[in-house]
Formats: structure tokens, C-alpha cells, sequence
């Protein structure tokens, strides 16, 4: 017999595998745009630099284009990282996490965690990142399907 600490208004837990599927969504999201903008800055860069060894046909209004784009990059990834931690903080879900059907709780109250909270997990994540990535496969053995940020925060993912 499992002994679980969580009350059944909590739900299910989510399994690892919806949780990378939504990660992966989440990421696809953000990331092709920011892709996007980084290779076209390359475009712009490469068409910009001209003749390597005279400097020839060079534009140094295209290559600063090429720093444009990736400063559009930049901000699309940060922009996009903090509305999806917004979203996960106030409603629990983000794209990716509604899509696979799971949300994101505390675990003690059963309610989205705020964005401040929200915020202070996907630090801790990165701390997940550290030991091998141990912190982000520990759900697979941990009996609250648990990543290390969860264990930081007190949040739950579970099945919607």
C-alpha cells in the first residue's frame, strides 16, 4: 500500500511524460520565433560583412540589422519565458500544460501558485539542471512525481 501525503482534491498526478510534452510545446513556442529572429540575423550578417579579406560590399547597416535580430531573439526568450511563467503562476497552465491536460498547484492549497512563486520554480528548475539534469528525471522516481523545483516551491503537477 502507497501511503500518499496529498489529499484526493489534488487530483492525479501527472506523468513525466505529459510534463516534457508540455515542456517541449512551451519551447517550441518560444523557441522557433527566437530561432527565427537568431538565423535571420545571421542572413542579415552574413550578406553584411562583405569580402573577408577587403572588406568589400560590406553593409554595416545590414550587420547592425544582424544585432537588431538578435536583440529581438533575446527579448522574445526572456518575454516569452516570463509570460509563460505568468501564466503558469496565475492559472496553473501554461500552452504546453494545457495541451497535455496537467496544471501546476501547491501543493497545499490546491491553487495556482502566483507568479512570484511561479518565478522562484523556473530558477529553481535551472537548479534542476545542475546535477546531471537529476532534478529534472527525479519525477520518474520520486512517489509526488516531484522535480527538485517542486520539492523547493511545495507544487504539484498534476492531471487536469
Amino acid at each position: 500500500m502507497h501511503h500518499h501525503h496529498y489529499g484526493p482534491q489534488h487530483g492525479v498526478l501527472a506523468e513525466w511524460g505529459s510534463r516534457v510534452g508540455a515542456y517541449i510545446i512551451d519551447g517550441l513556442i518560444i523557441g522557433v520565433p527566437a530561432g527565427v529572429l537568431y538565423v535571420i540575423g545571421f542572413i542579415c550578417l552574413g550578406a553584411g560583412a562583405g569580402d573577408p579579406y577587403t572588406g568589400e560590399g560590406g553593409s554595416g547597416g545590414l550587420v547592425a540589422l544582424a544585432f537588431l535580430f538578435w536583440g529581438l531573439s533575446f527579448i522574445v526568450s526572456v518575454v516569452g519565458g516570463l509570460w509563460l511563467v505568468y501564466q503558469e503562476g496565475t492559472t496553473g497552465q501554461t500552452i504546453g500544460k494545457r495541451q497535455m491536460g496537467i496544471k501546476l498547484i501547491g501543493s497545499h492549497s490546491g491553487q495556482p501558485i502566483g507568479f512570484g512563486s511561479a518565478f522562484v520554480r523556473k530558477i529553481a528548475h535551472i537548479l534542476d539542471g545542475i546535477p546531471c539534469y537529476i532534478g529534472y528525471l527525479w519525477p520518474l522516481f520520486d512517489d509526488k512525481k516531484q522535480t527538485f523545483a517542486d520539492k523547493v516551491m511545495s507544487t504539484l503537477v498534476v492531471r487536469v
